[in-house]
């Protein structure tokens, strides 16, 4: 797909896998850093070292969109910008494997993906590489919104009490009546 004004670059991404520390989760997946410019990759062993291991586990397209470079400025004013990796556990991984399933520098993007609860959000520095060139593209195309205050209707609508309650709802009489108690209540 081509967006107008938007740029896309490779990422590889790093995982690694550990033992786990409890019983219950015998390894730990764990997205540790980013590749720019990477090749095609399906989870090939880049280092081991005892029963831990890195995989550049897949490749994927960070995409920069010239609607969001208000959420890439605010990333970079956090004190280390970083890059987010969406994951998703594997299905029918027997050892917790984690899917990638997205990349993106946006704070917000990745808040989405936190907010339904069926993706993990790991973070990641940001590398040299892919700073300087968010960083352009937020210089290319960021234009700074000014603050506008919304201003209040004066009009008083607080004033008017016809006692029909809702106009959009029909009603027969009053809704501001007192209850009429039971004639069984009223008998005792």
């Amino acid at each position: 797909m081509i967006y107008p004004n938007a740029q896309s670059m490779r990422l590889g991404v790093v995982m690694r896998k550990a033992p786990g520390v409890t019983r219950w989760a015998k390894w730990s997946w764990k997205a540790i850093a980013v590749l720019p410019g990477a090749a095609e990759a399906d989870w090939k062993l880049l280092r081991s070292d005892g029963e831990a291991a890195e995989y550049h586990a897949a490749t994927k397209d960070l995409w920069l969109y010239v609607s969001d470079t208000e959420a890439y400025a605010h990333e970079f004013g956090t004190q280390s910008p970083s890059v987010y990796i969406v994951l998703r556990p594997t299905k029918g991984s027997s050892d917790g494997q984690l899917d990638v399933v997205h990349v993106t520098v946006s704070p917000y993007e990745a808040q989405d993906y936190c907010d339904s609860g069926e993706e993990i959000v790991e973070k990641v520095a940001m590398p040299p590489a892919v700073y300087a060139w968010v960083r352009d593209f937020i210089e290319a195309y960021h234009v700074e919104e000014p603050f506008v205050k919304r201003r209040r209707n004066k009009q008083r609508v607080d004033r008017k009490d016809d006692g029909i309650g809702d106009r959009r709802i029909s009603q027969a009489t009053d809704v501001y009546r007192a209850p009429v108690s039971h004639p069984r209540e009223a008998a005792e």
